[in-house]
C-alpha cells in the first residue's frame, strides 16, 4: 500500500448505471439531533435520495445495512441537493431537492425503535414549486440580512435567477447577456450572488439591486424600460479570467473579511469581495472538484482540490501541503464529521463511488517473505540449456514458426470468373461514350482449417476498372495470416471486336521460335462476321474509343500490333504473349519463347512522362494561386466585417466589388484545379499502361527472368496512386538510382553512394530520362537485375564490356547520350488509349 493513498473510511457503491455531479453531495445533520454529527446525503440524475450515516466496526469496512437511514425513489432527475432552514416559523433544519422542473423541500425525520430493527426514518414533503423554465442549479443565504431562515435562488438554463422566499415566489430577474449558466454562489457578507458568465467572466450582482429591477417576465425590455419606468439590472463588479468555471465557493474568515474561491479549467482564483485577486494557482492536471475551507493558520485557507488523474491535492493558499491517491475521478468533495471523526472526507465519482477517507501516513506493515533455498543441480541444468540452445537453433533453420505447408494449409483463397457477363449490367453509374459498359460476376472462396480472427477480403482493380464492392469482413476467431490470390477477367469486359486498320502512327513487333497460330484459335470471341481472311488479322475496339489492330505474318514467325496511341498496345500485346504461352503449353511444347529484337521506344514514353510532369507542376500552380486568393477573400471579409461594425461606418471604398470578384476567381481556380486532378489521374493510368509495355518489352529483348521482371516492376510501378506530395517521378527516379548504384554499378566507389532521403518533385525530367537511358544501356551490356549487393559484386566484373559509371556532370552525361543514341532511336510503338487496366487487373488480398 502506497504512503500517499487516501486511507478508506468507509465506502460503497451506489446504485447500478446511475449517473452523479458535483451538486449531488452534501453533509449536514439533516435530522436534527444536535450532536454535531453530519450524515450524508446523496441525490442521483435517477432520481434516487439516499441518507447514510456511516458505523464502520473497522477502518475501511464496506457499508452495512444500518448505515442506509433512508432510500426513496423521486422519479424526477435530481440536479442539486442543499440543507437549511427552508421552512418559515422554525428554525430547524431541512432539505431543498432541486429537479430541472420543481423545487422540493422535505422534513427528515427519525423515530427510535424498540426492537432489533433500529431506528426508522421518513422523509415528509413541506412544499415544492413548480418552475416555468428548466433549472441549472441553486443557492441559499440570508438574503437582504433575515435572520432565522434562508431563502433559495435556482438559476434556469437560459439565465434567469428566480428568488423563493420559502413557501412563495418572490421574483425572477434575467442576467444581462446571458448565454449559458454558470456556477452560482451567494456572499452573504456582501448580500451578492457571484457567478460566472459564459463571456468567461466573474460577475457579482447586489441582491438589492435585483430585486428592486424591473420584473423579468419576458427576456426583452420592456415599454417600461424604455420610457425609464423601473430600474435596470447592473452589475456589481467584473474579472475576466479567461476561461470557464467549474465550481464557486464563498469562504469568510470573519464578519470583517471573506474570499470568493473560482475552480477554472487550469487554474483556481482567490478574489476579494470587491473582485480584486488575492492569488491564483496554475493546476498541472485538469480538475474535477474542490472545496476550501477555513485554515487553522490564520490568515491562510485550505483547499481540496480532486483532479481526473485519481488525486486528491491539499493547498493552503497556493502551496501544495498534501497529495493523496483515489480509487476513482470525484466529482464532489465535503468534509464533515462523522460518527465522532472530524475532518472525513467524503468523495463521489460520477457513477456513485461514496467513499469516506482521511489523511496519514500509516506505514505498510507488508514484509517480503524469505525466499526458500533449495540445492541446484548444475548438471540438469546444463543438460537443461543444451536442449534449449538446439530449440533455438532448429527454429532459426525453419525461419519461422510455423512450416509453410502449414500455413498454406490453414487459409485457402481462390477465385472464379463467371465465363458469362451479367445479364443485367451493375456499371449503372458509368458512362463511356456511347458503349455500353459490361460488369462480371467473381466468386471469391476462403477455404479454413483453423478458426480465423476476423478475416478481411480485400479486392483491387486498377482504373478505369471499378468495383461494386471492395471490402468484406468475416468475424472468426483465430491467428491472423495474409494471403493473396490473383486472377484474370475477361478480354471481353474492356474492349470489343472491331475494324482492323491499316495505317497506325505506333507499331510493335514481337519474334518468337514457332510458327505463326491463327488469331481466330487465340481469340475466338474477337472474330468480326464481316470479314472472311481474319486468320491473320484482327482488329479490337476498347470502351473509351480508340482502336487495336494485330496482325499475324504468314511467312515468319512474327506478330506486329499497332495502334494509334501509345499506351494502348501494351493490354493487346501482353494478352497476345500469354495466349501464345497456354496454346503452346496445351500442345505439350515447352520450349516456345518469345523476344523483340527493335528499338526501345522510349521517346514516345518520355512524351507520355512529360505530358504527366506537366500536369503534376500545373497542379501545384493552380493550388498555389488558389490559396492566395482564398488569403485574398478572407482578408477583404476582415475589412468588412470591421467596416459593417463600426458604429460610424466608413464608406466601403468598392470592397464589396472586390469581394465579388475575388469569389469568382476562387471558384473559377477551384474548377481549374479539379479538372487539373481528373485530367492527372488519366495521364496517369496511361503512364502506368506505357511502363508496363516498356517492362515487357525489356523483358523479352534482354531475355530476363521472372525474378528480374519483377525488380523492373517495383522499381517503375511503386504507387498505386499518384499524390502531389509523392509523385511518379522521383519515386521512380530513386528506385531506378538504387539500381544503378547497386547490382548495375561498375565499381564499389559508385555503391558507397548515399541516395537522397527526402523524395521531392523534381524542377524537370530531365534527370529521370537519362536514368532510365541510362538503365537500358547497362542492360543492353550484360547488366542483370538482383537485390543481394553480393550477388551484384562479381556479375559487374564480368560484364561484357564494362557498363557506363553514373554521370557525375553534364558533360559526362552527354556523352552517354551521344553514346546510347544509336541504341534507342525514334520509333513508334504501343498501348491504351484510355487508363486500360493489367493482364491480370484485378487482385484479391484477404487478411
Amino acid at each position: 500500500m502506497s504512503l500517499f493513498k487516501a486511507r478508506d473510511w468507509w465506502s460503497t457503491v451506489l446504485g447500478e448505471k446511475e449517473e452523479f455531479d458535483q451538486g449531488c453531495l452534501c453533509l449536514a445533520d439533516i435530522d436534527n439531533t444536535g450532536n454535531g454529527q453530519d450524515k450524508i446525503i446523496v441525490g442521483s440524475f435517477m432520481g434516487y435520495l439516499r441518507i447514510f450515516n456511516p458505523h464502520p466496526v473497522k477502518t475501511g469496512d464496506g457499508t452495512q445495512a444500518e448505515d442506509l437511514l433512508l432510500e426513496v425513489h423521486l422519479r424526477d432527475p435530481i440536479l442539486q441537493v442543499e440543507v437549511g432552514k427552508f421552512v418559515s416559523g422554525t428554525e430547524m433544519l431541512h432539505l431543498a431537492v432541486l429537479h430541472s422542473r420543481k423545487l422540493c423541500v422535505y422534513s427528515i425525520s427519525g423515530t427510535l425503535g424498540n426492537v432489533e430493527h433500529g431506528n426508522q426514518y421518513q422523509i415528509k414533503l413541506m412544499y415544492e414549486h413548480n418552475l416555468q423554465r428548466t433549472a441549472c442549479n441553486m443557492t441559499y443565504g440570508s438574503f437582504g440580512g433575515v435572520k432565522g431562515r434562508d431563502l433559495i435562488c435556482i438559476q434556469s438554463m437560459d439565465g434567469m435567477l428566480m428568488v423563493f422566499e420559502q413557501e412563495s415566489y418572490a421574483f425572477g430577474r434575467f442576467l444581462p447577456g446571458s448565454l449559458l449558466p454558470g456556477p452560482l454562489a451567494y456572499s452573504s457578507r456582501t448580500d451578492s450572488f457571484i457567478t460566472v458568465s459564459s463571456c468567461r467572466q466573474v460577475e457579482s450582482y447586489k441582491y438589492q439591486v435585483l430585486a428592486f429591477a424591473t420584473d423579468a417576465d419576458k427576456r426583452q425590455e420592456t415599454e417600461q424600460q424604455k420610457l425609464g419606468s423601473g430600474k435596470r439590472l447592473v452589475v456589481d463588479w467584473t474579472l475576466n479570467i479567461g476561461e470557464q468555471a467549474l465550481d464557486i465557493c464563498i469562504v469568510s474568515f470573519n464578519q470583517s473579511a471573506s474570499s470568493v474561491f473560482v475552480l477554472g479549467e487550469r487554474n483556481f482564483f482567490c478574489l476579494k469581495d470587491n473582485g480584486q485577486i488575492r492569488f491564483m494557482k496554475k493546476l498541472d492536471c485538469s480538475p474535477s472538484c474542490f472545496l476550501p475551507y477555513c485554515s487553522v493558520s490564520e490568515g491562510t485557507t485550505n483547499t481540496l482540490i480532486g483532479n481526473h488523474n485519481n488525486m486528491l491535492h491539499i493547498y493552503q493558499d497556493v502551496t501544495l501541503k498534501w497529495a493523496t491517491q483515489l480509487p476513482h475521478i470525484p466529482v464532489a468533495v465535503r468534509v464533515g464529521c462523522l460518527h465522532d471523526l472530524k475532518g472525513v472526507i467524503v468523495t463521489l465519482s460520477d457513477d456513485g463511488h461514496l467513499q469516506c477517507s482521511y489523511l496519514g501516513t500509516d506505514p505498510s506493515l507488508f514484509q517480503a517473505p524469505k525466499v526458500e533455498s533449495r540445492e541446484l543441480h548444475y548438471d540438469e541444468l546444463d543438460t537443461e540449456l543444451k536442449e534449449l540452445q538446439k530449440i533455438i537453433k532448429d527454429v532459426n533453420k525453419s525461419q519461422g514458426i510455423w512450416p509453410i505447408t502449414e500455413r498454406e494449409d490453414d487459409l485457402k483463397v481462390s477465385a472464379m470468373v463467371s465465363p458469362n457477363f451479367d445479364s443485367v449490367s451493375q456499371a449503372t453509374d458509368v458512362e463511356v461514350g456511347t458503349d455500353l459498359v459490361p460488369s462480371v460476376t467473381v466468386k471469391v472462396t476462403l477455404q479454413n482449417r483453423l478458426a480465423l480472427q476476423k478475416a478481411k477480403l480485400s479486392v483491387y482493380v486498377q482504373p478505369p476498372l471499378v468495383l461494386t464492392c471492395d471490402q468484406f469482413t468475416f468475424e472468426f476467431m483465430g491467428i491472423p495470416r495474409v494471403i493473396q490470390c490473383k486472377f484474370r477477367l475477361p478480354l471481353k469486359l474492356i474492349c470489343l471486336p472491331g475494324q482492323p486498320s491499316k495505317t497506325a502512327s505506333h507499331k510493335l513487333t514481337i519474334d518468337t521460335n514457332k510458327s505463326p497460330v491463327s488469331l481466330l484459335s487465340l481469340f475466338p470471341g474477337f472474330a468480326n462476321q464481316s470479314e472472311d481472311d481474319q486468320v491473320n488479322v484482327m482488329g479490337f475496339h476498347f470502351l473509351g474509343g480508340s482502336r487495336v489492330t494485330l496482325l499475324a505474318s504468314k511467312t515468319s514467325q512474327r506478330y506486329r500490333i499497332q495502334s494509334e496511341q501509345f499506351e494502348d498496345l501494351w493490354l493487346i500485346t501482353n494478352e497476345l504473349i500469354i495466349r501464345l504461352q497456354e496454346y503452346f503449353e496445351k500442345q505439350g511444347i515447352k520450349d516456345f519463347a518469345c523476344s523483340f529484337s527493335g528499338s526501345m521506344p522510349l521517346q514516345e514514353y518520355f512524351e507520355l512522362i512529360d505530358h504527366h510532369f506537366e500536369l503534376r507542376i500545373n497542379g501545384e500552380k493552380l493550388e498555389e494561386l488558389l490559396s492566395e486568393r482564398a488569403v485574398q477573400f478572407r482578408a477583404i471579409q476582415r475589412r468588412l466585417l470591421t467596416r459593417f461594425k463600426d458604429k460610424t461606418p466608413a464608406p466601403l471604398q468598392h470592397l464589396d466589388i472586390l469581394l465579388d470578384g475575388t469569389y469568382k476567381q476562387v471558384i473559377a481556380l477551384a474548377d481549374a484545379v479539379e479538372e487539373n486532378q481528373d485530367n492527372l489521374f488519366q495521364s496517369f493510368t496511361k503512364l502506368r499502361s506505357a511502363t508496363q509495355l516498356v517492362i515487357l518489352l525489356i523483358g523479352l529483348w534482354q531475355k530476363l527472368s521472372p525474378d528480374q521482371v519483377a525488380i523492373l516492376e517495383a522499381a517503375f510501378l511503386p504507387l498505386q496512386q499518384d499524390t502531389q506530395e509523392l509523385g511518379w517521378e522521383e519515386t521512380v527516379d530513386a528506385a531506378i538510382s538504387h539500381l544503378l548504384k547497386t547490382c548495375l554499378s561498375k565499381s564499389s566507389k559508385e555503391q558507397a553512394l548515399n541516395l537522397s532521403s527526402q523524395l521531392n518533385i523534381p524542377k524537370d525530367t530531365s534527370r529521370l530520362k537519362k536514368h532510365i537511358t541510362l538503365l537500358c544501356d547497362r542492360l543492353a551490356k550484360g547488366g542483370r537485375l538482383c537485390l543481394s549487393t553480393d550477388a551484384a559484386a562479381p556479375q559487374t566484373m564480368v560484364m561484357p564490356g564494362g557498363c557506363t559509371t553514373i554521370p557525375e556532370s553534364d558533360l559526362e552525361e552527354r556523352s552517354i547520350e551521344q553514346d546510347s543514341a544509336e541504341l534507342f532511336t525514334n520509333h513508334k510503338h504501343l498501348i491504351v488509349e484510355t487508363p486500360m487496366p493489367e493482364v491480370s487487373p484485378l487482385q484479391g488480398v484477404s487478411e
